[in-house]
This record gives structure tokens, sequence and C-alpha cells, in this order.
């Protein structure tokens, strides 16, 4: 309650010095609304049936994206994290496509597969894909050996090595990285819809007022819903991750 309370705080804070900035004209209304308008229009958007449906298409674009790259990096950062030899067979191709930026992917991927729903869900699965899987490795690395020797000496296959031991114990750390990367998803879907011009999605609403209008209302408006769900995404996913891994103190060891 005290850290809710320091960041609505902090919120209100920074909206009164944005609404006074407003009103004695150190900024102009006509390019920067001031909260006080761009509340009042983003109620207006959630009443939208046309907005709303904006919503749903980038968050069912995004739960795909995250579930495809769950199921990927999961199982692939638990196999390179038991096979040394493979991951560094792998490392230096890893590497090269990481920190390959999505807008840099964009013109590609729409020649390949078009500008429909595949577009958005392809690069949302590629930016959200590394933080699980270097995740689930690191927590590979951090698995007591005892435990995996004591499978093996038993005569444990390596599947059910890696499903009934390595992914109980990387849990937490495979849960960090799901929490960071469900951000980075909804980033790349909203990203995309923006900039590959997609039929319908929040990022295509937003490009739509911010081309097509003056009303930069709605610009800030719509903007501010995505913010808030992103943030709504990354705090229910923080709260869950403390009531399943209270133990666990793997969040100040992440790895984005």
């Amino acid at each position: 309650m005290a850290k809710l309370f320091r960041g609505l705080v902090g919120l209100a804070g920074f909206l009164l010095i944005w609404e006074v900035a407003c009103q004695v004209g150190m900024v102009s209304k006509t390019y920067i609304p001031p909260p006080s308008v761009v509340l009042v229009t983003m109620g207006e958007l959630l009443g939208d049936a046309e907005f709303l449906r904006g919503i749903v298409a980038t968050m069912l674009a995004w739960l795909i994206a995250l579930a495809i790259a769950i199921a990927i990096g999961v199982p692939a950062g638990l196999l390179l994290g038991s096979i040394p030899a493979l991951r560094s067979a792998t490392a230096a191709i890893v590497e090269f496509l990481r920190p390959i930026p999505v807008a840099a992917l964009i013109p590609l991927v729409l020649l390949v597969i078009g500008s429909g729903p595949e577009a958005k869900i392809t690069l949302g699965v590629y930016a959200s894909l590394w933080p699980i899987m270097f995740n689930t490795i690191y927590g590979m690395s951090e698995i007591d050996p005892v435990l995996m020797e004591t499978a093996r000496a038993c005569g444990t296959s390596r599947f059910r090595i890696l499903s009934s031991v390595a992914l109980p114990q990387t849990a937490p750390f495979v849960f960090t990285g799901v929490r960071l990367s469900a951000t980075i998803a909804l980033i790349a879907v909203v990203s995309t819809e923006f900039l590959a011009g997609s039929e319908v999605g929040l990022g295509s609403y937003i490009m739509l007022v911010s081309t097509g209008s003056t009303r930069f209302d709605l610009v800030f408006a719509s903007t501010v819903v995505a913010g808030a769900l992103g943030y709504l995404i990354n705090e229910g996913l923080e709260q869950l991750g403390k009531r399943l891994f209270r133990w666990s103190t793997v969040d100040r060891e992440a790895i984005a």
C-alpha cells in the first residue's frame, strides 16, 4: 500500500506540473493538451466501440505472441542451458539476431508475410523471445549440480530431467523472463501496428489520429491507454510472481 501511495503521489505531481505548464502558456495547448482534456478524451475513447475493437485486436495479438515466445523460449533455454557445446555453437547467431530492433525488420516481414495480424505477431514473438530464453539459460546455471547428477545416476532420461528437475528449479527465472517479455511484446505489437499501417489495432489508431486530424488530445489519450495497458500487465505479473515465488530473489538477477 505504501508503494502504491507513493506511486499515486508521483503521478499526481506529474499531472499537476503538466496541467500548470499548459495553463500558464509554457507549452501550446493545441499540440500538448492539458491532462484535464486528455483524461476526458480518454474516457470518451473507452466508450467508443471502434477504439475498443482496436484494443482487443492489439491485446489478442500480444497474447498470441507472448504464448508463442514462451513455447519457443523455454524449451530452447532448457536445451541450450543443459548442453554447453550447443550453446557455444549457437552463440554467434543468437548474439547477431538479438540486438536487431523490431523496426528494422518490419519491411522484411511485410514482404514475406504481408501486413496482416501475422506481421505484428511475428515481430512480437521475435522481440519477446530473448528475455525468456536467456533467463531460462541463466536459471539452468543456478541449479545445484547434485540434483542433476542424482537424476542422471538414477537413469533418468534427458527429457525427464529437463521437465521434472530443471524446469521446476528454473521456474522463478522463467517467470521473470516472461514478465520482462510481456511489456516488450506489447511495445513490439503496437509499434508494428503504427509503422506497418495495420488495419486495426491500438497502434494503427494512434497513427490514424496523428496524421488525419488536428485532434492531438486523441493522440495523447490513446497513447496514455497504451501506457496504462503496459503498466497493468507488468504490475499484474509482478504481483503474481511475488505470490508464486515469495522465496525467490530472481528479480534482482533478471536478464533483459
